[in-house]
């Protein structure tokens, strides 16, 4: 058996985390919902200017302590709606146009439901640090009201010892914006920013486009070294618009600006994809379950393009008959590519395995762990979906694999294993 190091830490849902959302009565208003927004903006309107004021006064009374910044919120939300309020070039005092973006914003407690399925690379920062510490930036799949996804962010350092710390969230969450469409780029692609004076592990990125309306879920963040040696944190994701999915890109040269895009291909059209960290051969290639039970190897040009894929791996042992997945982006190792599999086996009872595949022909596997080198049980067992363990990436740390995982789509645990006993459990 693999020994795993679990650390004491646990991160759980937690309804006090809230930011400001944009309410629903003018997200993609038409027919009769517009018809409804045109009257709420005319019944503010028609208010004199005392009571704005004093209507003003107690939202802010009730809300300016919990949020940051609240009232340039609100003065944002009335800038992005007001095309939709059929004012006819009428003219708005500031008070007004506050109380109308109040109106069309709500609180929203992102992670009251569930915090799971993290991933984790080495944060943009590295400098400051003592040898044998890295900075590392966790991603997480924040659940609240109506089973929406949403992504969040933590920082953290891990130290000699297997030591693990993580920053303490800021007092305010905010929601990343929307930035300027760029015209070079194709019109689903988006462009969020999060302001300067926010942090990462305060930043949550929220469903915009109607594929993504109830949520992004499982965030698989790699270090992508492009061919100039340069740093890009890419990551995938599924959009669930509530009836279908579709695979998507995140990526970033900083963690300040964003861009979200679709995959496109018929390879996009499934979940569960990982991207490798860098070319191999000349080419972007990615881990994918094309059919919902198997793991594929895929090759593309593009980045954003992705056809077809290679069957690499099929349900081999008891722990996986039903079907395994991915568990975030390959790892790049002296002996080859590791890669991280999840499995499902009798009672839908998830676990988490390996993989080895050779480093410059990665479509051949040279080991398996024929036996989990994590499952769910005891403590681990219970939650919202029970004897689920599941992890969206883990990271190499000297000799060890740092592992974040989700437990019963629930809660987040970490734990440390060293590779070499991974590597020895393969077949």
């Amino acid at each position: 058996m693999v020994e795993l190091v679990h650390h004491d830490l646990r991160l759980k849902a937690d309804p006090s985390r809230v930011v400001v959302r944009p309410f629903h009565l003018a997200w993609q208003a038409s027919g009769p919902d517009l018809e409804r927004v045109h009257k709420l903006a005319q019944d503010i309107l028609a208010l004199d200017l005392r009571t704005v004021r004093a209507e003003l006064g107690v939202v802010l009374g009730d809300f300016e302590g919990r949020h940051w910044q609240i009232e340039k919120v609100f003065d944002d939300r009335y800038a992005e709606i007001e095309p939709k309020l059929g004012l006819n070039g009428q003219a708005v005092k500031r008070e007004t146009r506050r109380l109308i973006g109040a109106y069309f914003c709500h609180e929203y407690s992102y992670a009251a439901a569930a915090l799971m399925n993290p991933s984790v690379v080495r944060h943009p920062d590295q400098t400051g640090l003592p040898d044998g510490s890295v900075r590392i930036l966790l991603s997480l799949r924040a659940v609240g009201e109506g089973h929406i996804s949403t992504i969040a962010f933590r920082e953290g350092i891990i130290s000699q010892g297997r030591n693990l710390a993580l920053l303490a969230q800021p007092p305010f969450a905010t929601a990343a914006m929307l930035g300027q469409h760029h015209p070079d780029k194709p019109t689903d692609t988006l462009s969020l920013y999060r302001h300067h004076d926010s942090t990462i592990s305060g930043t949550v990125i929220f469903p915009i486009t109607e594929a993504q309306r109830n949520g992004l879920e499982d965030l698989r963040l790699v270090e992508f070294i492009r061919d100039s040696g340069k740093s890009e944190w890419i990551g995938t994701y599924t959009a669930y618009s509530g009836r279908d999915i579709r695979s998507e890109l995140l990526r970033t040269r900083d963690f300040q600006d964003f861009t979200l895009a679709p995959i496109n291909g018929n390879a996009g059209r499934n979940k569960g994809m990982a991207l490798f960290p860098r070319k191999v051969n000349g080419e972007f290639l990615m881990i994918g379950r094309q059919d919902g039970k198997n793991l594929y190897l895929l090759h593309s040009n593009k980045i954003d393009h992705w056809e077809g894929g290679e069957l690499l791996l099929e349900p081999k042992y008891p722990w996986e008959l039903v079907q395994i997945g991915n568990c975030g982006a390959p790892i790049e190792l002296d002996e080859g590519w590791l890669i991280l599999t999840h499995g499902v086996g009798a009672m839908r009872k998830y676990a988490i395995g390996a993989a080895l595949l050779d480093k410059n022909d990665p479509s051949k596997v040279i080991g398996r762990t024929p036996n989990p080198i994590l499952s769910a049980a005891d403590e681990d067992r219970e939650g919202y979906v029970p004897n689920v363990v599941y992890t969206c990436g883990a990271i190499r740390v000297g000799e060890d694999l740092f592992l974040p995982y989700g437990v019963a789509d629930s809660s987040v645990c970490f734990c440390f294993v060293a590779i070499k006993d991974v590597l020895d459990a393969m077949i």
